[in-house]
C-alpha cells in the first residue's frame, strides 16, 4: 500500500505548491510531499513511479457524465464509463440522472453507490434529479437523496421549464447545501432544431436552434438564484450572451459558477458541414464569435469548471440521418487533450489554471474533500506528460459509445497514469488491473 511518485512537478494549486518534488503515498493517502523522499524507516519498500518531465496533479473529477446505468446499459455502464474515465485521467466523475429510471429518490442514489464501489475504477458521484422522473411535475426527494449521497441536484437532458418549480428546487437545496446544476434551454425557441441558427445552419439545409433558447433560460435562472440564495451552477455554457450573463452576475456578487465543455471550446458549427452526427450536441455547436467567448470567460474565470457532459449512444443509434440522430458526444478520453491543445499550448490558461478547472473547482462545486495532495488527503492522483503526442483512435476508446468527432486528431499534454485512492488503475496508456499487471482491452 505505498506509492512513490519520484521527480514530478507537482501543481496544487490549493496547497500552493507548483516545483518539482516527490509524493509518498501510503495506505490510500499523500503521506508526504516534499524533495528526495525514502521510504527508510517503514516496514517494506514501495512502488516506484519515475515521474521526472511529467506533471504531478491532484485528481481530475468530471462534474458532468453520462454513465447511463441503470437502464440504457447498451450505451454505456458504470464499468465501462469509469474504465473510460481512468484512461482519460479522472480519478472521478459525476454522473447525471437521466437513466431509466430517473434516479430521483434515495434508493436509487444507493444503487450507484452500490454498483460504483463493485464496478467502478474511479469514485463515481451521483448527482439527483430536480424532479421525479425529471418531467418537471413535481419535486424530487431531495432531502433523502442527500442523505444517500448526492452531491448535487439537475434534470440535465430535460430543463425545468416551471419557474415557479425552479425556484422551490433551489430553495430545497439551498437548505440541504446541494448546488443546483442547471440545463438551460428553452424548449418552446428549440422546437425542433438540431444545430446552431446561423448561417451555416442555412448551408446545410438543417433547422437551426438560437442563443435565445440557452441565454433566456440562464438570465432566469440567475435571478432565480438571486431571490432563493441558492448555489447555481450552469451547465455546458456555449454562447457570448450566457458568458457575459454569468460574468455579470459574478461581478454582482451571486453564488453562480459554470462549465463549459472541451467541444464547445475546440469546435464551430462549421464542422457540422459532412453532417457526421458526432457533431450533433446540445447545446449546439456554436459561431465562432461564441468559441471565442467561452475561451475568454475560461481565462478569466468567469467558467469555472471544465467538463465533459460525455453523453455516449450505440453505434447504430448514431448511424442515422443528421436529423434523426440522438444529441451526444463522448468525452471522457479527449478532454484533457484537447484542453491542452486549444487552451494551454496557444497560452489561454496555465496549467494552474487548467488544475483550477478540472479538479479544485468541481470539487468545491459538489462539496467533495478532494482536489489537493496535501498531506492527509485521499491520494487521488493524475499524472500528465505535456510532451506526449498521440491521434485519436477511436475504436480504442474503452467507453462504449464511439461518437466522437475527434478521430484523427493529434492531441499533446495526455495523462500516463491514473491513481484513485492509492491504487494505480491507469498507467501508460493501459488500464492495469488489482494485481498491477497489465490489462490492455483496447487491443494495443
Amino acid at each position: 500500500m505505498k506509492l512513490l511518485i519520484k521527480g514530478g512537478r507537482v501543481v496544487d494549486p490549493a496547497a500552493g505548491i507548483n516545483g518539482e518534488n516527490d509524493i509518498l503515498v501510503e495506505d490510500g493517502k499523500i503521506s508526504a510531499v516534499g524533495n528526495n523522499l525514502s521510504v527508510s524507516g517503514t516496514a517494506g519498500g514501495a512502488e516506484t513511479i519515475d515521474a521526472a518531465g511529467k506533471l504531478v496533479l491532484p485528481g481530475l473529477i468530471d462534474m458532468h457524465v453520462h454513465l447511463r446505468e441503470p437502464g440504457f446499459e447498451a450505451k454505456e455502464t458504470i464499468a465501462t464509463g469509469t474504465r473510460a474515465a481512468a484512461m482519460g485521467g479522472f480519478t472521478g466523475v459525476a454522473c447525471m440522472p437521466n437513466t431509466n429510471p430517473v434516479i430521483d429518490s434515495r434508493a436509487l442514489v444507493e444503487f450507484i453507490n452500490s454498483r460504483a464501489a463493485s464496478e467502478g475504477l474511479v469514485n463515481v458521484y451521483p448527482i439527483g434529479a430536480v424532479t421525479k422522473g425529471s418531467k418537471g411535475e413535481e419535486l424530487a426527494e431531495i432531502g433523502d437523496m442527500k442523505l444517500a449521497g448526492a452531491v448535487g441536484i439537475s434534470d440535465d437532458g430535460h430543463p425545468v421549464m416551471n419557474a415557479q418549480l425552479m425556484r422551490l428546487a433551489m430553495e430545497y437545496a439551498g437548505m440541504f447545501g446541494l448546488p443546483v446544476i442547471s440545463h438551460c434551454e428553452d424548449l418552446n425557441l428549440v422546437a425542433d432544431g438540431v444545430m446552431h441558427e446561423g448561417y451555416q445552419s442555412t448551408v446545410y439545409g438543417l433547422k437551426g436552434i438560437t442563443r435565445a433558447a440557452e441565454e433566456t433560460m440562464v438570465a432566469r435562472d440567475i435571478i432565480l438564484a438571486e431571490l432563493t440564495g441558492a448555489r447555481l451552477h450552469i451547465a455546458h455554457i456555449s454562447t457570448a450572451g450566457s458568458v457575459d450573463l454569468v460574468r455579470m452576475a459574478k461581478k454582482r456578487g451571486l453564488n453562480i459558477t459554470a462549465e463549459a465543455t472541451p467541444h464547445h471550446f475546440s469546435l464551430t458549427d462549421e464542422a457540422v458541414g459532412n453532417y457526421d452526427t458526432a457533431t450533433k450536441v446540445n447545446p449546439p455547436l456554436r459561431g465562432e464569435e461564441d468559441v471565442e467567448a467561452v475561451r475568454e470567460g475560461l481565462r478569466d474565470g468567469t467558467i469555472d469548471v471544465i467538463a465533459t457532459d460525455h453523453a455516449p449512444h450505440a453505434v447504430e443509434e448514431k448511424d442515422v440521418e443528421f436529423n434523426y440522430a440522438p444529441f451526444g458526444i463522448v468525452g471522457l478520453e479527449t478532454a484533457v487533450g484537447l484542453s491542452f491543445r486549444e487552451l494551454v499550448e496557444p497560452g489561454i490558461l496555465t496549467v494552474e489554471d487548467l488544475v483550477m478547472k478540472m479538479s479544485v473547482n468541481p470539487a468545491r462545486i459538489l462539496g467533495l474533500v478532494k482536489g489537493t495532495l496535501k498531506p492527509g488527503a485521499d491520494a487521488d492522483i493524475t499524472i500528465i506528460d505535456p510532451d506526449l503526442k498521440e491521434k485519436v483512435d477511436i475504436s480504442r476508446f474503452e467507453t462504449k459509445g464511439k461518437n466522437s468527432p475527434f478521430g484523427g486528431w493529434e492531441l499533446k499534454g495526455l495523462p500516463v497514469a491514473t491513481i484513485v485512492g492509492g491504487r494505480v488503475v491507469m498507467r501508460d496508456r493501459r488500464l492495469w488491473q488489482e494485481n498491477d499487471k497489465i490489462r490492455n482491452t483496447s487491443g494495443g
